[in-house]
């Protein structure tokens, strides 16, 4: 029977978009790809390379997505694609132990193990577990927190997003802040009253909540710099009060590098940190995106103390058929590799100039906007200064961010399609590219000025 194969690839993104809904809910297989917050049809993509992204109908944009992140070098760069064709030859995956997947840990460990001037050795992890998804490697980090303290609650920050586990849904960014739902149903109550959220960059609630639950906490999970309620970077040193205001209390520091790993440095947001002199120690850091080149694959990284209760040497139980995939860890080995220091120079400055560019062309038009940075992780919010925490962001003119998405993509320009996501730039995007955006710019903020709030 053939009842749902029609045979023939689509031609245009609503014919692709149409043949979606019939299959899959919504059309999609993620949420904030369905354009909702910015309306209009999906773009159905069909190939990358370099900067570049190419749909259906043979359209090609300049792509400030990245894959949400993983793409640093680019699209199809020739280096990990060679790699991944290599590790395709030897076979798709073996559900045993592969000396890739040590390969890749010690990449990531010696990325994470800095000397300062005097000699002195500071290392973010101290082992690695290897798993599919950001969501599971943030999800197998609460329960190794829990198991290694004993307590049941969590504390998380509004507008922080860590995956779609059902305790860290409360008050998240990305989709849920895109779609406007407070948590999700299917989650119980007592699930819930689990995860205590509190506002970000408040040194107060972060106070409270430990003087009235300080013994009953397991501990605090934050974003290393937060990118889901678009970029709204950490106080100078709020970082280090959490771990040190965790710490005191017994409890643990839980830090999400599943965007910013490796991204704002070759030692991650942990490492620009430690260059700026205000270096924290997490206890528990999960990774995600870059490290698997591109390929689904995580980890989660920490004390060799606890991670050393997982199953088998503990009693904290994770597993799974594919984690250290052998055609992920070769592209997230190449991915690494290819990402030296040119590449963590170049990235903030094709950032910078392609945000210049924009604010500049909005402030012509007479739109209020900031930019806000993480690294070369970079939002524009439609508000005139900078957000600290979640309320702030919801606190902008969002309805101009759809008409000034859709004037971009008009002139070939990829964006997130949501306000509240981060902007990504590769080391593939050259002169050329960057030109291509400053091009777009002028009718986008045109179209942004010229917005009007939904009735």
């Amino acid at each position: 029977m053939t009842r749902f194969i029609s045979g023939r690839t689509p031609t245009t993104n609503a014919e692709a978009f149409e043949r979606a809904l019939v299959v899959t809910p919504g059309g999609v297989n993620s949420p904030v790809r369905a354009f909702r917050s910015v309306g209009g049809t999906p773009v159905f993509l069909a190939s990358g390379h370099g900067p570049y992204v190419t749909d259906v109908e043979g359209k090609e944009y300049v792509d400030l997505v990245g894959q949400w992140g993983p793409a640093l070098l680019g699209h199809a760069h020739p280096d990990v694609i060679a790699a991944a064709h290599a590790a395709v030859d030897r076979g798709l995956g073996f559900g045993a132990v592969s000396t890739g997947e040590v390969e890749l840990a010690e990449l990531v460990l010696d990325r994470l193990t800095l000397t300062s001037a005097d000699g002195a050795e500071r290392r973010g992890i101290e082992k690695l577990r290897l798993v599919s998804t950001g969501t599971e490697a943030t999800m197998t980090a609460i329960r190794l927190a829990r198991g290694a303290t004993g307590r049941p609650l969590l504390v998380k920050f509004a507008g922080h997003y860590h995956g779609h586990s059902d305790s860290l849904l409360s008050e998240a960014g990305s989709g849920i802040a895109t779609l406007g739902i407070p948590g999700s149903a299917g989650i119980t109550p007592e699930t819930a009253a689990q995860t205590i959220v509190i506002p970000y960059n408040d040194e107060d609630a972060l106070a409270e909540v430990f003087t009235s639950h300080g013994d009953r906490i397991a501990a605090v999970i934050t974003e290393a710099a937060a990118a889901n309620m678009g970029v709204v970077p950490p106080k100078p040193g709020f970082n280090r009060l959490l771990a040190d205001t965790a710490h005191a209390h017994g409890a643990l520091l839980i830090a999400d590098e599943v965007m910013t790993g490796f991204r704002s440095t070759a030692a991650g947001w942990w490492g620009l940190e430690e260059a700026a002199g205000t270096g924290y120690d997490a206890d528990l850091t999960t990774f995600g995106k870059i490290i698997g080149g591109g390929l689904p694959l995580a980890g989660l990284g920490g004390r060799a103390e606890i991670l050393d209760l997982l199953a088998p040497l503990g009693p904290v139980y994770q597993a799974g058929t594919l984690s250290g995939n052998p055609v992920a860890v070769a592209t997230g080995a190449a991915m690494l590799r290819g990402a030296g220091p040119e590449v963590y120079g170049q990235l903030p400055r094709v950032a910078r100039t392609i945000a210049d560019g924009l604010s500049s062309a909005l402030s012509a038009e007479g739109v209020a906007h900031t930019v806000a940075w993480a690294g070369s992780q970079f939002s524009i919010f439609f508000r005139d200064s900078p957000p600290q925490n979640y309320a702030e962001a919801q606190a902008q003119d969002t309805w101009r961010f759809g008409p000034f998405f859709h004037a971009m993509l008009e002139h070939g320009v990829s964006l997130p399609p949501s306000v509240y996501e981060a902007w990504f730039v590769s080391a593939a995007h050259d002169d050329a590219a960057v030109e291509r955006v400053l091009a777009a710019a002028a009718p986008a903020a045109r179209a942004a000025a010229a917005a009007t709030p939904a009735l």
